[in-house]
């Protein structure tokens, strides 16, 4: 039994009549006839009566009947979870993202996924972009929004779509608050709140400061943006967020332009042999991007 003979079963229930059953199958007579007589002798029992008027159904090809239309329906679903499935219109996709990446870049990119593909299963983690780097390499996510610059990127393709740069949090009572603009070396002697090391901001705030000809004196550590501002606040020290946070940091504290910016721009990445549901989900990303999107080389 296969699932022709089981189209060719309810056309003929439906219609009663061989020749009018073929017609809309666009097949002949003949080819229907032997089709429903193998059906019924794989069956072991007849499903029509055939008589001088025509067909009808007997009481096992009645029986027959809603069972065949729901094995035709499920076959019908299970192509068209085929079909979206291989255009990237449906499936499960991991992603991973940088805490920073609540503040702005999430809000915007996963409504806007989520409205173009309902039926795709989005689970998220917040991760480091060193571990959504190794996630993705190992297949445990598909795709990651990242902090950039991605330190082994070997195995990743890489694009900014959120641009953005570093700015100098300070309480607002510090004397440096006054200051509409700041340069790294005026930081030199205070006392800094950072990010936990395992955040790529950890390792762009040491390398710029030593860059700048000091190295950060650390008061104090945290795993979140949102904590790190809140000490600023509590007077444990300054710091260098992007400036995207301003909307979240606390009215005490006080964020200022750098006078030579330093980007810390958002990424997506993926594998460079990522599938149409990755793809999908970098491209909505991007066109939900207020950036203009750049491969990272």
């Amino acid at each position: 039994m296969d699932l022709r003979q089981l189209r060719y079963f309810t056309k003929l229930a439906e219609t009663l009549n061989f020749h009018r059953a073929a017609e809309q199958l666009n097949i002949s007579q003949p080819p229907l006839t032997v089709a429903i007589r193998r059906l019924e002798e794989e069956l072991g029992a007849p499903l029509f009566a055939r008589g001088p008027r025509g067909v009808r159904l007997t009481s096992a090809g009645a029986a027959a009947l809603q069972p065949a239309r729901e094995a035709l329906q499920r076959a019908e679903m299970v192509r068209e979870a085929v079909r979206l499935g291989s255009s990237g219109e449906r499936g499960r996709l991991a992603i991973g993202f940088v805490g920073s990446a609540v503040s702005d870049c999430l809000p915007r990119v996963i409504p806007y996924f989520r409205e173009r593909f309902p039926q795709v299963e989005l689970v998220l983690e917040e991760m480091s972009t060193v571990d959504i780097a190794a996630g993705i390499e190992s297949r445990q996510i598909d795709v990651g929004l990242v902090r950039l610059p991605v330190m082994n990127r070997a195995q990743l393709e890489i694009t900014v779509i959120e641009r953005d740069v570093l700015v100098v949090g300070v309480p607002a009572a510090h004397p440096l608050a006054r200051r509409k603009t700041l340069a790294l070396a005026d930081l030199a002697d205070q006392p800094f709140v950072v990010i936990s090391p395992h955040s790529v901001l950890h390792t762009v705030v040491y390398i710029i400061c030593q860059q700048a000809g000091f190295k950060p004196r650390v008061a104090q550590e945290a795993n979140q943006l949102l904590t790190v501002l809140s000490l600023v606040q509590s007077g444990l020290g300054v710091t260098l967020v992007p400036s995207r946070l301003g909307r979240f940091a606390p009215e005490s504290v006080r964020l200022i332009p750098l006078t030579d910016p330093v980007a810390t721009d958002m990424g997506i990445a993926c594998s460079p042999e990522a599938g149409p549901l990755v793809r999908n989900f970098v491209a909505t990303a991007l066109g939900a991007s207020d950036s203009e999107p750049v491969s990272v080389s």
